[in-house]
Order: C-alpha cells, then sequence, then structure tokens
C-alpha cells in the first residue's frame, strides 16, 4: 500500500506549486526512485518539461513526456499507466491517480488556491475511504 502525503504550500501561485513538483521530482530521482509527475492537463504537461529543462545545469534532471519516453527516470503524463513498479507519483491534477496501487508512495501537492484546496480536500476523503492513511506535510 502506497504511503500517501499532501504537500501544503503557504501561497497560492500556481507557478510555486509547479516548481515544488521539480524539486520533489528531483529529490526522489537522486535518491534513486523512478519518479512519474502527474499534470492536470497536456498543457501542464508541457509546462512541467520545460521548467525541468531550465533547471540549472548542474542540477539536471533526466526526464521526458510518457509518449516519448515511459521507461525514463523522471516521466511526465497524465493517466497513463506507469511502466515503473513502486514508483514515486507526484500528482498535480485535481482527481486521483487511477493507478494509485502501482507507486511506493503519492505526493499531493497543495497550495492555497480555493478551487485546488476544494479539490484536495475531496481527494484526502477519497484516500481514507479507500483505506489510505494520509499524512498533511507542511513545506
Amino acid at each position: 500500500m502506497p504511503r500517501i502525503e499532501f504537500y501544503v504550500l503557504s501561497s497560492a501561485t500556481p507557478a510555486e506549486r509547479l516548481r515544488a513538483a521539480c524539486q520533489l521530482a528531483g529529490k526522489a530521482w537522486r535518491a534513486g526512485l523512478p519518479v512519474f509527475l502527474r499534470g492536470r492537463d497536456s498543457a501542464q504537461c508541457n509546462e512541467l518539461d520545460e521548467l525541468l529543462w531550465r533547471a540549472r545545469q548542474e542540477s539536471f534532471i533526466p526526464h521526458g513526456l510518457h509518449q516519448d519516453d515511459p521507461h525514463g527516470p523522471v516521466v511526465i503524463g497524465l493517466d497513463e499507466e506507469p511502466a515503473a513498479q513502486q514508483a514515486v507519483l507526484i500528482n498535480l491534477s485535481s482527481t486521483l491517480s487511477p493507478h494509485i496501487d502501482r507507486f511506493s508512495r503519492v505526493i499531493e501537492i497543495v497550495n492555497q488556491e480555493p478551487d485546488l484546496l476544494t479539490a484536495c480536500r475531496e481527494n484526502f476523503r477519497s484516500y481514507r475511504q479507500r483505506g489510505y492513511d494520509p499524512k498533511r506535510v507542511e513545506l
């Protein structure tokens, strides 16, 4: 059963949420864990891809879109089934992934946008209803 964590940001800025996702993806990758970054739509997936390319050269994170390389160390996608087992899912979508049990850890990144807060609270309840024990982590 995966470990579920809600990382809570104090800002309401969408860019801070994406930056936090990229930092967490890099941290997990450096720890030797495969990562699946799940965007809310294809535009956000492309934005994540661009953010990871623009990261400082000395902290490059090897990544790619799911359709280009589903077996990469950091994969950016939507609802595709992850190629790696026991990877870390960083969920930026407002819904639960259909593949939760394929991951060893699920990270939901929450900021203070009202609509996102509502969706994340619903996700928190949904995880509990499914038997998971989600935790809250302040960033």
